[in-house]
């Protein structure tokens, strides 16, 4: 796993391609069209599905603001282009994610639901499994509450 030298992040990514010739889990996974299916299909699971009740709340009503942001955070993220820091800036996840109150229950609906939209999204089973491990890490990151 490839460190992003900033305190503000988890340690790690999935991002593979290091220099020593690995694809990148971007690579693995067909790029952005792959990435895009399952940034839809997480937001539509976490719109519709009363599982994801309590992360849903965290979020406005209208949902493509934070859709388009995920997809272009995941982009770079994944070891493709860094679409959210040429829009946005640095991602900041973890000082961005403070107003919310993200304790385990939110951390946990947040990892089924991209786990869902992952299968769903024809990801295989290695792959996701990779990218389940280092999407903890990061949603682990960003609890900021107790519980």
């Amino acid at each position: 796993m490839a460190s992003t030298g900033n305190s503000d992040t988890p340690s790690t990514r999935p991002d593979d391609d290091d220099g020593n010739g690995q694809p990148s889990a971007w690579d693995l996974l067909g790029g952005e069209p792959v990435v895009r299916r399952i940034t839809d299909r997480f937001y539509d699971l976490m719109d519709a599905d009363p599982d994801f009740f309590g992360i849903r709340k965290l979020h406005p009503d209208d949902l493509s603001g934070s859709r388009e942001k995920l997809f272009l955070f995941l982009c770079g993220w994944l070891g493709g282009p860094q679409y959210y820091i040429e829009k946005h800036g640095h991602p900041m996840l973890r000082a961005r994610h403070l107003p919310y109150a993200i304790a385990t229950p939110e951390r946990d609906q947040w990892l089924v639901c991209m786990g869902r939209a992952m299968l769903d999204s024809g990801v295989e089973d290695a792959l996701m499994e990779r990218l389940l491990q280092a999407f903890f890490t990061t949603a682990d990151w960003m609890r900021n509450r107790e519980g």
